[in-house]
C-alpha cells in the first residue's frame, strides 16, 4: 500500500514536469528570432537602401562636373559664358534628378564661385598666379571627391571605381587653365569620365534607376562631344 502510493506520487510529479516543458521551451528564443536581437532588414529594404546609395554616388559624380562648369565660368566668364551656361544648367538638372527624393542635392565645391562668396585666399594671390603654369586655382583644388568612400549595394564595385576616376582630385586638380581652350578640353575629358561612371553604375541597378543613369550617361557623352570637337567651327 505504501509502495503503491509512492509510485503514484512519482507519476503525478513526472506528468506535471512534462506538462511544463513546452511552456519553458516556448519562452526560449534563438538569435535573430525576435528575442531582443536586432531585426535584419528584409530583402526589399536592403535593395531599397542599395538603390539610394547608388543614386547618392551618381549624384556626387555629376556634382563634380557641375563644379567644373562653375569653376570654368568663374575663371572665363566672357570667353566661355555663352557656351557653358546651357551645359551647366543641364548638369544641375542631372544632379537634381539623381538625388534621392526628400534629400538635398550634394553641395558642389565651387558653390562660392557661383554665388559670389569671397575666396579666402584672394587677398594674397595675384590674378592669374594661382599656380606656376598660370592656372587659376579652383575652390576645390586638392579636395577629395564628394561622397567618396560610400560605395555599397548593387553595382558598387564598378560604379565606385568609375566614380573615383571621374572625380579624383575634383574638377580641376591643378586649377582652371588660363587658356579658355584648355579649360574646355579638360571639361570635355571630365564629361566623358562622368558619362563612363554612370554607364558603369548601370551594372545591377534597378530598372527605373538604370533608365535614369542611361539617360544621364548619354547626355554626358553629348556634352563631352560639344565641349570638344563637336563644339568647334
Amino acid at each position: 500500500m505504501g509502495r503503491s502510493g509512492l509510485t503514484r506520487r512519482r507519476a503525478l510529479v513526472t506528468a506535471a514536469t512534462a506538462a511544463g516543458v513546452p511552456g519553458v521551451l516556448a519562452g526560449c528564443t534563438g538569435p535573430g528570432t525576435g528575442g531582443g536581437g536586432a531585426a535584419r532588414p528584409s530583402a526589399a529594404e536592403a535593395a531599397r537602401r542599395a538603390e539610394l546609395a547608388l543614386l547618392r554616388r551618381s549624384a556626387a559624380v555629376s556634382g563634380v562636373l557641375l563644379a567644373g562648369y562653375d569653376e570654368a565660368l568663374a575663371a572665363h566668364p566672357a570667353a566661355l559664358g555663352t557656351r557653358l551656361a546651357p551645359l551647366r544648367e543641364a548638369a544641375a538638372r542631372h544632379v537634381a534628378a539623381l538625388t534621392p527624393p526628400g534629400e538635398r542635392a550634394p553641395a558642389t565645391a565651387s558653390t562660392g564661385a557661383r554665388t559670389g562668396s569671397p575666396d579666402p585666399g584672394a587677398g594674397s594671390r595675384a590674378p592669374g598666379t594661382g599656380s606656376p603654369d598660370g592656372r587659376t586655382a579652383g575652390p576645390d583644388a586638392g579636395a577629395g571627391p564628394p561622397g567618396a568612400g560610400t560605395a555599397s549595394g548593387a553595382g558598387a564595385g564598378a560604379a565606385g571605381v568609375a566614380a573615383s576616376g571621374a572625380s579624383a582630385g575634383g574638377a580641376f586638380p591643378r586649377g582652371v587653365p588660363a587658356e579658355p581652350g584648355a579649360a574646355l578640353a579638360e571639361l570635355a575629358a571630365l564629361a566623358s569620365r562622368t558619362a563612363a561612371a554612370h554607364t558603369a553604375a548601370l551594372v545591377g541597378a534597378p530598372p527605373e534607376s538604370a533608365r535614369l543613369l542611361a539617360s544621364v550617361a548619354a547626355a554626358g557623352a553629348a556634352q563631352a562631344y560639344l565641349l570638344g570637337e563637336g563644339g568647334r567651327g
